[in-house]
């Protein structure tokens, strides 16, 4: 159970900081939460343990998935306009 309440944590900071980011307004707090533990995973599979920027595990956790959530967001971004403009 804490591992779970810690990964949602780590995505909920990841899916702000992608929000703030990626400037995507319009997003619920839910959303941002997913997409930072979908861009996790993504983040993860994506640069694994290479983005070693600080010597503390969970600063590099939370730089990893937050790229992934990133990518993800631009995803997201990308379709929402391709489908509002056509």
């Amino acid at each position: 159970m804490q591992e779970i309440l810690i990964i949602c944590l780590i995505g909920a900071v990841a899916g702000w900081l992608a929000g703030a980011i990626v400037n995507s307004e319009g997003n619920s707090l839910l959303l941002d939460i997913v997409i930072g533990i979908v861009g996790g995973f993504i983040g993860y599979k994506l640069f694994g343990s290479s983005l070693n920027i600080t010597s503390n595990i969970w600063i590099n956790k939370i730089i990893v998935s937050t790229a992934g959530a990133v990518i993800l967001a631009l995803i997201i971004k990308v379709i929402r306009s391709a489908t509002s403009r056509g």
